[in-house]
């Protein structure tokens, strides 16, 4: 076979880096290996660029940052605690994992910020946190959309991007123990080939309810999803030697919106923890049950030991309501959901039984009269000091969805893709969702978008040296 140093240099020069998958972290690998001067190949399987990073609307984490100026050494054990019993394997390479996406978040937001222009002034405290440190604009652009759309706007106007969308990656290439290039086909269903070191940046698999999420956690068939259905990516990876791990791990997220025109629809919208971050409450029968800054695993649990009030699909009817001061701080997120026909403006006389009771008290503890009886510490921008029944609030409908998976092809600290004895896959990188191990058990919110931007990165850069390498050798 052909190793790096004995390929010719005039291929290797005309060699494109493969990118698999437009969300965030493919997004961030080719901004990477275009400022590097290395010619870009983007295969997405969708119609439309931006995966499911385009729709994430809480935003990303970063500390210490201009916005978030205190250096927040809490953030590691934060990420750690939330990862759970997970850690009581392959410790030492998790907290590698973890560290690098924690050191590495006042750099990313940096680049985001400085080099790219994006508005991420807004800082909110999400579900799980000890300090506030998640991201966002004051616009009304998502942050999901705002960075994705940014990035995708500067790398159009390189004459080294190339982007085919609705083209399925059917086969990894390799030839020994390293990584070739890819098969593809696209709308006509021709298979093509293309050849170069590849990244993987394609997702996880928490729509894939007939497959792989069939297969490692069959105990949430029925359950409705904020993921498109398709194929999870990582049979791909394995194929040629990856490790998996951590493929039991799925996030049910506590908060995805039951449509009131559409009720039984498994596809559901995600209420952003933002909106409970900055002071929103939730109610199960007229009365609060858990801390709404608890993490998602918790604030899942705690619902869904109650009876669903679905079956199909299994679902529960929760309450989110927010004030008129948390209205003002997500504003852009809730005349969106409005829009859509998920929240709407309302009084607590129609919230029902008990809501009444319910708001005095929470409005008690954001006011500093009382202790909070659920611990909750933070209410952020609750302003509503005496909620009467007329009170005027905006709620809408919630329940659990399956949202993300934490478990993927194992990844080092340089985003290459490793086998079982821990050897890494000479030409082959992956970063964001397709990948385990960075969150564990239980990722935070903020942290997807942050996974993607920081290890997608690395691995344009260490693609780009790959391949530069090569060239000169």
């Amino acid at each position: 076979m052909a190793t790096p140093s004995t390929i010719p240099p005039q291929t290797l020069a005309k060699q494109s880096a493969i990118v698999v998958g437009s969300g965030l972290a493919g997004l961030s690998a080719a901004s990477q290996l275009i400022s590097q001067n290395v010619p870009v190949h983007l295969l997405e399987r969708s119609a439309k660029p931006g995966g499911n990073s385009i729709k994430a609307s809480s935003g990303i984490n970063g500390a210490p940052t201009k916005y978030q100026p205190v250096f927040d050494d809490a953030f590691y054990s934060d990420t750690i605690k939330s990862a759970g019993k997970a850690l009581f394997s392959m410790v030492t390479h998790r907290e590698k994992l973890i560290s690098t996406l924690t050191n590495s978040s006042a750099s990313a937001v940096s680049w985001l910020v400085d080099q790219k222009g994006i508005d991420l002034s807004n800082v909110a405290q999400l579900g799980g946190h000890t300090h506030p440190r998640t991201h966002r604009g004051a616009g009304q652009t998502p942050p999901g959309a705002s960075i994705v759309l940014t990035l995708l706007k500067f790398l159009k106007e390189s004459p080294l991007f190339n982007l085919q969308t609705s083209c399925t990656v059917t086969k990894v290439l390799s030839a020994g123990s390293r990584v070739t290039g890819v098969e593809y086909s696209c709308e006509n269903g021709e298979k093509k080939e293309l050849h170069g070191p590849v990244i993987f940046a394609s997702g996880g698999f928490a729509g894939d309810a007939e497959g792989m999420l069939a297969k490692y956690r069959p105990d949430l068939a029925g359950y409705p999803s904020t993921n498109d259905p398709r194929p999870g990516t990582q049979p791909l990876l394995t194929a040629v030697g990856a490790q998996v791990l951590d493929m039991d791990l799925v996030q049910v997220h506590p908060t995805g919106f039951i449509d009131p025109k559409n009720p039984s629809s498994p596809l559901k919208f995600l209420a952003a923890e933002v909106l409970r971050g900055e002071g929103g409450l939730l109610l199960m029968d007229g009365k609060r049950f858990i801390n709404e800054l608890d993490t998602r695993e918790n604030v899942t649990n705690a619902i869904m030991k109650n009876p669903s009030s679905s079956n199909s699909p299994k679902q529960w009817e929760i309450k989110i309501v927010l004030d008129e001061g948390v209205y003002n701080a997500v504003k852009s997120h809730v005349d969106f959901y409005m829009w859509k026909g998920l929240m709407k403006i309302t009084t607590i006389e129609e919230l029902g039984d008990g809501a009444l009771e319910a708001v005095k008290r929470y409005a008690d503890a954001a006011a500093g009269k009382e202790k909070d009886s659920l611990g909750r510490t933070s209410f952020a921008h609750w302003s509503l000091k005496d909620p009467k029944p007329d009170s005027v609030v905006y709620a809408g409908i919630v329940t659990p969805v399956v949202h993300f998976t934490m478990g993927g092809v194992l990844i080092n600290e340089k985003s290459e893709v490793l086998k079982e004895e821990g050897e890494r896959i000479e030409g082959l990188w992956a970063a964001g969702e397709v990948t385990g191990g960075v969150h564990g058990g239980n990722r935070l919110g903020g942290s997807s978008l942050l996974e993607c931007v920081v290890f997608g990165r690395i691995a344009g850069d260490h693609c780009a040296e790959f391949l530069k390498g090569n060239q000169g050798s």
